[in-house]
């Protein structure tokens, strides 16, 4: 398995989401596809990165793909760095969500 996203898996790990790894190799086309999908409970957000090789054997990611639960259209990354900067940016916003939404759920149960 190709080591891709190394600091993306990092940060998650930090924040105790789950994730999944998956390699894909089209036929039609040079480029490969790598699927990383996370989550908390359920693995319902991905990442794609579609990368191809130089001619000297490095790996280069041409395209990453973002797209968390529920988003119509992905968010498109060109490095790395972009996406953490957008992932911690976001993820920490979705969270409050989550525990307030959690919390009015409990409330109106009793």
């Amino acid at each position: 398995m190709i080591t891709v996203l190394n600091l993306t898996k990092q940060y998650l790990k930090s924040r105790h989401y789950q994730y999944e790894k998956s390699y894909i190799r089209p036929l039609m086309t040079p480029e490969s596809v790598y699927v990383f999908k996370f989550g908390r409970e359920a693995l319902n957000n991905r990442v794609i990165i579609r990368y191809s090789h130089t001619w000297t054997g490095r790996r280069k990611i041409n395209e990453i793909d973002l797209r968390l639960h529920k988003q119509k259209h992905p968010r498109i990354f060109q490095s790395e760095k972009d996406l953490l900067d957008y992932l911690e940016s976001r993820l920490p916003q979705r969270e409050e969500e989550e525990k307030e939404h959690q919390t009015t759920d409990e409330e109106n149960a009793k």
